[in-house]
């Protein structure tokens, strides 16, 4: 199968977030910084081929009906394999994080069932807002901000004790989260019939 540039980047973000998972959780003989600075540098470029194969798309005019279902698929996969990384790693957040994770992994599967039943009904494509980018930098502030704090500032008393860069950014992501699902629920909820 013949595949455009955009797909490419699309299938090759699916192909990165198992091989990220194994440097964050795995019991792989490296130091923890290692494989948390591996895993930062995995994250970071999986989420910058999210940016650059929509930009490619739309641009040469590469928009398919396999990127319109395999893009948004691959960022889930991404975000929740990160989630679910953490929450292994991370022992002594997990308490707070697992509420954080699973106020993400609603939200956006919410968001994607009320697209696809909008799409599917009406044939509207319900486009990211502004609220919907901002979460998305929130998701991936928190993710990496998570994995390097311990690595950049782990050896400053404040940073090791209290993790203010994690808990900030956790916050923040919560926040936008909660934001950008609640704005999509009210905006496209009149699409939604519940008796049909």
């Amino acid at each position: 199968m013949k595949m455009n540039l955009p797909n490419k980047l699309t299938l090759l973000r699916i192909c990165m977030v198992p091989v990220f998972m194994i440097f964050l959780v795995a019991p792989i003989p490296l130091e923890l910084n290692v494989r948390l600075v591996v895993s930062s540098v995995l994250f970071i470029a999986a989420s910058l081929t999210d940016m650059l194969d929509g930009k490619i798309a739309r641009a040469r005019g590469l928009i398919t009906d396999f990127g319109k279902f395999m893009d948004p698929l691959a960022d889930k996969f991404l975000v929740f394999g990160a989630l679910l990384g953490i929450l292994v790693t991370f022992e002594d957040i997990r308490p707070v994080f697992v509420w954080a994770a699973a106020i993400v992994m609603f939200r956006e599967l919410a968001v994607t069932s009320l697209r696809l039943v909008i799409a599917g009904k009406d044939g509207l494509v319900i486009a990211a807002s502004w609220l919907g980018k901002v979460k998305t930098v929130t998701q991936i502030s928190c993710i990496c901000c998570i994995l390097l704090e311990p690595v950049l500032f782990g050896g400053i008393d404040f940073f090791a004790t209290y993790k203010p860069l994690t808990w900030v950014t956790m916050i923040a992501m919560i926040i936008m989260t909660l934001w950008s699902g609640i704005d999509y629920v009210k905006t496209y909820w009149k699409f939604i019939d519940p008796e049909k």
